[in-house]
Protein backbone atom coordinates (compact mmCIF):
# COMPACT_ATOMS: atom_id res chain seq x y z
CA UNK A 1 0.00 0.00 0.00
CA UNK A 2 0.92 3.27 -0.73
CA UNK A 3 0.35 6.76 1.24
CA UNK A 4 1.42 10.74 2.47
CA UNK A 5 3.65 10.37 5.89
CA UNK A 6 1.26 13.33 7.76
CA UNK A 7 2.58 12.90 11.25
CA UNK A 8 5.63 12.21 13.38
CA UNK A 9 6.18 11.41 16.88
CA UNK A 10 9.52 9.92 16.96
CA UNK A 11 9.03 6.11 16.69
CA UNK A 12 5.90 6.02 14.95
CA UNK A 13 4.25 7.72 11.52
CA UNK A 14 0.31 8.56 10.93
CA UNK A 15 0.52 7.45 6.88
CA UNK A 16 -2.64 8.69 5.07
CA UNK A 17 -4.08 6.41 1.96
CA UNK A 18 -5.12 7.69 -1.08
CA UNK A 19 -8.67 7.00 -0.07
CA UNK A 20 -8.47 8.69 3.53
CA UNK A 21 -7.43 6.22 5.65
CA UNK A 22 -5.00 6.81 8.17
CA UNK A 23 -2.40 4.27 9.76
CA UNK A 24 0.13 4.14 12.29
CA UNK A 25 3.33 2.62 10.57
CA UNK A 26 6.60 2.03 11.92
CA UNK A 27 9.60 1.42 10.46
CA UNK A 28 11.17 -1.77 9.50
CA UNK A 29 14.78 -1.78 10.81
CA UNK A 30 16.56 -1.87 7.02
CA UNK A 31 15.93 1.59 7.69
CA UNK A 32 18.52 2.47 9.99
CA UNK A 33 21.10 0.44 8.70
CA UNK A 34 21.05 2.30 4.71
CA UNK A 35 23.76 4.84 5.46
CA UNK A 36 21.33 7.54 6.19
CA UNK A 37 23.03 10.09 9.15
CA UNK A 38 19.52 11.83 9.68
CA UNK A 39 18.08 10.92 13.24
CA UNK A 40 14.99 10.19 11.34
CA UNK A 41 15.07 8.65 7.98
CA UNK A 42 11.34 8.90 7.76
CA UNK A 43 9.70 12.90 8.10
CA UNK A 44 6.39 14.48 7.58
CA UNK A 45 5.72 15.38 3.83
CA UNK A 46 7.32 11.93 2.39
CA UNK A 47 5.63 9.51 -0.09
CA UNK A 48 6.01 5.63 1.37
CA UNK A 49 5.04 1.87 0.98
CA UNK A 50 4.13 0.45 3.68
CA UNK A 51 2.85 -3.05 4.27
CA UNK A 52 -0.28 -3.66 6.99
CA UNK A 53 -0.26 -5.97 10.27
CA UNK A 54 -3.55 -7.38 10.31
CA UNK A 55 -3.38 -9.09 13.97
CA UNK A 56 -2.77 -5.63 15.22
CA UNK A 57 -4.26 -2.98 12.90
CA UNK A 58 -1.01 -0.96 12.33
CA UNK A 59 1.65 -1.03 9.28
CA UNK A 60 4.80 -0.84 8.49
CA UNK A 61 6.87 1.01 6.27
CA UNK A 62 8.88 -0.68 3.75
CA UNK A 63 10.12 1.52 1.13
CA UNK A 64 10.75 5.81 0.72
CA UNK A 65 9.79 7.23 -2.22
CA UNK A 66 12.23 9.54 -3.91
CA UNK A 67 11.97 13.08 -2.84
CA UNK A 68 11.45 16.05 -4.43
CA UNK A 69 13.05 18.19 -1.89
CA UNK A 70 13.29 18.45 2.30
CA UNK A 71 14.61 20.60 4.92
CA UNK A 72 17.38 19.55 7.31
CA UNK A 73 19.26 21.06 10.07
CA UNK A 74 21.86 19.86 12.62
CA UNK A 75 21.17 17.32 15.71
CA UNK A 76 21.36 19.87 18.83
CA UNK A 77 22.43 16.59 21.23
CA UNK A 78 24.44 15.14 17.80
CA UNK A 79 26.25 17.36 16.07
CA UNK A 80 27.11 14.84 13.60
CA UNK A 81 23.69 13.90 12.51
CA UNK A 82 20.87 15.89 11.10
CA UNK A 83 17.11 15.92 11.80
CA UNK A 84 14.80 16.17 8.33
CA UNK A 85 12.40 18.90 9.39
CA UNK A 86 9.82 18.11 7.11
CA UNK A 87 10.13 16.47 2.86
CA UNK A 88 7.89 17.53 -0.43
CA UNK A 89 8.40 20.93 0.11
CA UNK A 90 6.29 23.64 -2.48
CA UNK A 91 6.97 26.78 0.30
CA UNK A 92 8.80 27.46 3.54
CA UNK A 93 7.33 30.08 6.04
CA UNK A 94 9.58 31.27 8.88
CA UNK A 95 6.97 32.71 11.54
CA UNK A 96 9.60 35.80 13.12
CA UNK A 97 8.59 38.31 16.08
CA UNK A 98 10.58 40.97 16.84
CA UNK A 99 9.83 40.14 20.75
CA UNK A 100 8.34 37.76 23.03
CA UNK A 101 10.69 36.48 21.77
CA UNK A 102 12.89 37.83 19.38
CA UNK A 103 13.86 36.51 16.22
CA UNK A 104 17.36 37.69 15.19
CA UNK A 105 18.48 38.25 12.13
CA UNK A 106 21.16 35.67 12.48
CA UNK A 107 18.44 33.07 12.62
CA UNK A 108 16.65 34.27 9.87
CA UNK A 109 19.66 33.95 7.36
CA UNK A 110 20.52 30.83 8.44
CA UNK A 111 16.46 29.38 7.90
CA UNK A 112 16.97 31.31 4.40
CA UNK A 113 20.18 29.78 3.46
CA UNK A 114 18.83 26.35 4.13
CA UNK A 115 15.53 26.87 2.29
CA UNK A 116 18.04 27.78 -0.86
CA UNK A 117 20.08 24.89 -0.56
CA UNK A 118 17.02 22.50 -0.75
CA UNK A 119 15.37 24.43 -3.30
CA UNK A 120 12.64 25.16 -1.73
CA UNK A 121 10.80 28.83 -1.97
CA UNK A 122 10.80 30.45 1.36
CA UNK A 123 8.48 33.47 3.31
CA UNK A 124 8.63 35.86 6.33
CA UNK A 125 5.62 35.86 8.04
CA UNK A 126 5.66 38.37 10.99
CA UNK A 127 3.70 37.32 13.66
CA UNK A 128 2.17 39.38 16.95
CA UNK A 129 1.55 42.19 14.97
CA UNK A 130 -1.01 43.64 17.46
CA UNK A 131 1.84 44.04 20.38
CA UNK A 132 3.76 46.52 17.94
CA UNK A 133 4.37 49.94 19.12
CA UNK A 134 5.47 52.64 16.91
CA UNK A 135 8.74 52.16 17.62
CA UNK A 136 8.73 48.12 16.81
CA UNK A 137 6.77 49.70 13.31
CA UNK A 138 9.75 51.06 12.75
CA UNK A 139 11.77 48.12 13.09
CA UNK A 140 9.71 45.79 11.45
CA UNK A 141 10.26 47.88 8.11
CA UNK A 142 13.99 47.57 8.83
CA UNK A 143 13.45 43.95 8.55
CA UNK A 144 11.32 43.77 5.49
CA UNK A 145 13.30 46.56 3.75
CA UNK A 146 16.02 43.78 4.46
CA UNK A 147 14.63 40.74 2.52
CA UNK A 148 12.02 42.23 -0.13
CA UNK A 149 15.17 43.73 -1.60
CA UNK A 150 16.81 40.59 -1.77
CA UNK A 151 13.40 38.84 -3.42
CA UNK A 152 11.76 37.12 -0.03
CA UNK A 153 8.08 37.67 0.35
CA UNK A 154 7.05 39.37 3.72
CA UNK A 155 3.82 39.46 5.66
CA UNK A 156 2.54 41.29 8.29
CA UNK A 157 -0.28 39.18 10.73
CA UNK A 158 -1.64 38.48 13.94
CA UNK A 159 -2.64 35.54 14.98
CA UNK A 160 -4.53 37.38 17.66
CA UNK A 161 -6.77 39.47 16.12
CA UNK A 162 -7.04 38.00 12.62
CA UNK A 163 -5.03 40.87 10.57
CA UNK A 164 -3.31 39.19 7.44
CA UNK A 165 -4.64 35.68 8.04
CA UNK A 166 -6.91 36.10 4.64
CA UNK A 167 -3.87 36.94 2.70
CA UNK A 168 -1.15 33.93 4.08
CA UNK A 169 -4.44 31.46 3.40
CA UNK A 170 -4.70 32.53 -0.28
CA UNK A 171 -0.39 31.75 -0.91
CA UNK A 172 -1.10 28.35 0.92
CA UNK A 173 -4.11 27.17 -1.98
CA UNK A 174 -2.91 23.43 -3.12
CA UNK A 175 0.06 23.87 -2.04
CA UNK A 176 2.11 22.37 0.18
CA UNK A 177 3.92 24.95 3.51
CA UNK A 178 6.42 24.44 6.25
CA UNK A 179 5.64 26.67 9.21
CA UNK A 180 8.31 26.96 11.20
CA UNK A 181 10.32 29.46 13.85
CA UNK A 182 11.30 29.73 17.26
CA UNK A 183 8.96 28.37 20.23
CA UNK A 184 6.76 31.34 20.94
CA UNK A 185 6.29 32.68 17.62
CA UNK A 186 2.87 31.75 17.00
CA UNK A 187 3.00 29.11 14.77
CA UNK A 188 0.05 27.16 16.54
CA UNK A 189 -2.22 30.45 16.97
CA UNK A 190 -1.34 31.19 13.41
CA UNK A 191 -2.77 27.62 12.04
CA UNK A 192 -5.49 27.98 14.57
CA UNK A 193 -6.56 31.01 12.61
CA UNK A 194 -5.86 29.87 9.15
CA UNK A 195 -7.79 26.09 10.50
CA UNK A 196 -10.20 27.43 13.20
CA UNK A 197 -11.84 23.92 13.81
CA UNK A 198 -7.97 22.47 15.03
CA UNK A 199 -7.76 23.85 18.40
CA UNK A 200 -4.15 23.13 18.37
CA UNK A 201 -2.66 23.99 22.16
CA UNK A 202 -0.70 26.96 22.64
CA UNK A 203 0.69 28.36 25.57
CA UNK A 204 2.31 31.57 26.91
CA UNK A 205 5.80 32.68 26.71
CA UNK A 206 8.14 31.51 29.80
CA UNK A 207 8.78 34.52 31.87
CA UNK A 208 11.80 33.13 32.62
CA UNK A 209 14.18 33.62 29.30
CA UNK A 210 11.28 35.59 27.32
CA UNK A 211 11.65 32.11 24.81
CA UNK A 212 8.66 30.27 24.19
CA UNK A 213 7.57 26.91 25.37
CA UNK A 214 7.57 24.14 23.39
CA UNK A 215 4.07 23.07 22.74
CA UNK A 216 4.42 21.24 19.37
CA UNK A 217 6.40 18.71 19.85
CA UNK A 218 6.39 16.40 16.59
CA UNK A 219 5.73 17.85 12.91
CA UNK A 220 2.51 17.01 11.84
CA UNK A 221 0.56 17.66 8.27
CA UNK A 222 -3.11 19.44 8.38
CA UNK A 223 -5.00 19.30 5.18
CA UNK A 224 -6.16 22.95 4.51
CA UNK A 225 -10.49 23.32 3.19
CA UNK A 226 -9.01 25.17 0.01
CA UNK A 227 -6.63 21.69 -1.02
CA UNK A 228 -3.27 22.06 -0.21
CA UNK A 229 -1.15 20.89 3.65
CA UNK A 230 -0.02 22.90 5.97
CA UNK A 231 2.94 21.25 7.87
CA UNK A 232 3.53 22.54 11.59
CA UNK A 233 6.82 21.66 13.50
CA UNK A 234 7.95 21.94 16.70
CA UNK A 235 9.72 25.27 18.32
CA UNK A 236 13.30 26.20 16.61
CA UNK A 237 15.96 26.96 19.55
CA UNK A 238 18.80 26.53 17.32
CA UNK A 239 19.14 26.23 13.70
CA UNK A 240 22.69 25.30 12.29
CA UNK A 241 23.58 24.89 9.22
CA UNK A 242 24.64 21.45 7.62
CA UNK A 243 25.74 19.95 4.59
CA UNK A 244 26.71 22.77 2.80
CA UNK A 245 30.16 23.26 1.67
CA UNK A 246 32.40 26.81 2.37
CA UNK A 247 32.98 27.28 -1.05
CA UNK A 248 29.22 27.03 -2.18
CA UNK A 249 27.73 28.86 0.65
CA UNK A 250 27.81 32.18 -1.22
CA UNK A 251 25.37 30.76 -4.07
CA UNK A 252 22.72 30.62 -1.29
CA UNK A 253 22.83 34.40 -1.02
CA UNK A 254 20.90 35.85 -3.78
CA UNK A 255 22.38 38.91 -3.82
CA UNK A 256 26.44 37.50 -3.41
CA UNK A 257 24.88 34.89 -6.10
CA UNK A 258 24.05 37.63 -8.55
CA UNK A 259 27.84 39.06 -8.14
CA UNK A 260 29.69 35.75 -8.07
CA UNK A 261 31.06 36.47 -11.43
CA UNK A 262 32.19 39.83 -11.18
CA UNK A 263 34.90 39.19 -8.18
CA UNK A 264 38.87 38.35 -9.69
CA UNK A 265 39.38 35.58 -8.40
CA UNK A 266 36.99 32.41 -9.45
CA UNK A 267 38.23 30.76 -5.90
CA UNK A 268 37.22 34.23 -3.86
CA UNK A 269 36.32 33.16 -0.29
CA UNK A 270 34.42 36.93 -0.18
CA UNK A 271 36.31 37.35 3.21
CA UNK A 272 39.69 39.54 2.65
CA UNK A 273 40.74 38.64 -1.48
CA UNK A 274 41.33 41.76 -3.23
CA UNK A 275 39.16 42.88 -6.53
CA UNK A 276 35.88 41.36 -4.29
CA UNK A 277 32.62 42.21 -5.70
CA UNK A 278 30.61 41.32 -2.80
CA UNK A 279 33.37 42.85 -0.41
CA UNK A 280 32.49 45.84 -2.37
CA UNK A 281 28.99 45.62 -2.28
CA UNK A 282 28.85 45.65 1.13
CA UNK A 283 30.74 48.78 1.47
CA UNK A 284 28.66 50.18 -0.90
CA UNK A 285 25.71 49.67 0.86
CA UNK A 286 24.32 47.51 -1.84
CA UNK A 287 24.59 44.12 0.16
CA UNK A 288 22.97 43.95 4.00
CA UNK A 289 25.79 44.30 6.56
CA UNK A 290 23.39 41.82 8.59
CA UNK A 291 23.54 39.30 6.26
CA UNK A 292 27.70 39.53 4.86
CA UNK A 293 27.92 39.20 8.95
CA UNK A 294 25.73 36.20 8.86
CA UNK A 295 27.55 34.38 5.53
CA UNK A 296 30.53 35.04 7.68
CA UNK A 297 29.05 33.35 10.84
CA UNK A 298 27.78 30.06 9.13
CA UNK A 299 31.39 30.43 6.89
CA UNK A 300 33.42 30.08 10.21
CA UNK A 301 31.13 27.40 11.51
CA UNK A 302 29.47 29.59 14.25
CA UNK A 303 26.14 29.03 13.32
CA UNK A 304 23.29 27.84 16.11
CA UNK A 305 23.57 30.87 17.68
CA UNK A 306 19.83 31.68 18.10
Amino acid sequence: MEGLVIKSTGSWYQVKTPGGQRVDCRIKGKFRTKGITTTNPIAVGDHVDFEMEPELGTGVITDLHPRKNYIIRKSINLSRQAQIIAANLDQAFLVVTLASPRTSLGFIDRFLVTAEAYDIPASLVFNKLDLFSDEGLEILAGYKAIYEKIGYPCYDVSALEGTGIEQVAALLQDKVTLFSGHSGVGKSSLINALLPDLKLRTMEISEWHDKGVHTTTFAEMFELPQGGYIIDTPGIRELGVIDIEKQELSHFFPEMRARLNQCKYNSCRHINEPGCAVIKAVEDGEIELSRYESYLSIYHGNDTRA
